[in-house]
């Protein structure tokens, strides 16, 4: 039963692949699982706030490019115009991976 149990609970992971990335060479990335019932809005969201954290990064404004190339490709592209201060790389880079 403890086997069914885990594959349920893997079956309603959402995660989310954040990597930033400076000419073209990837500087670092993490895995952001994101598991529960909330909204796909909600868990990006949830997401993207612990990327930031992590990457000591205040969070990005989506801007409509990042909305719409999102809801297209379930990844989008945040520059420098999308954060307040100034950034130590040219991009970050959020992709959902798994979705439940």
């Amino acid at each position: 039963m403890k086997q069914i149990a885990k594959k349920e609970q893997e079956a309603d992971m959402f995660r989310i692949w954040a990597r930033e990335f400076q000419n073209n060479k990837m500087l670092r990335d993490m895995v952001v699982p994101v598991p529960g019932e909330d909204t796909r809005t909600h868990k990006v969201f949830e997401a993207l706030q612990v990327i930031c954290d992590a990457f000591d990064l205040g969070n990005p404004i989506w801007l409509d490019s990042n909305v719409e190339e999102f809801r297209r490709q379930s990844k989008t592209r945040f520059y420098s115009d999308s954060f307040i201060e100034q950034i130590a790389f040219d991009y970050l880079e959020i992709w959902i991976i798994e979705e439940d």
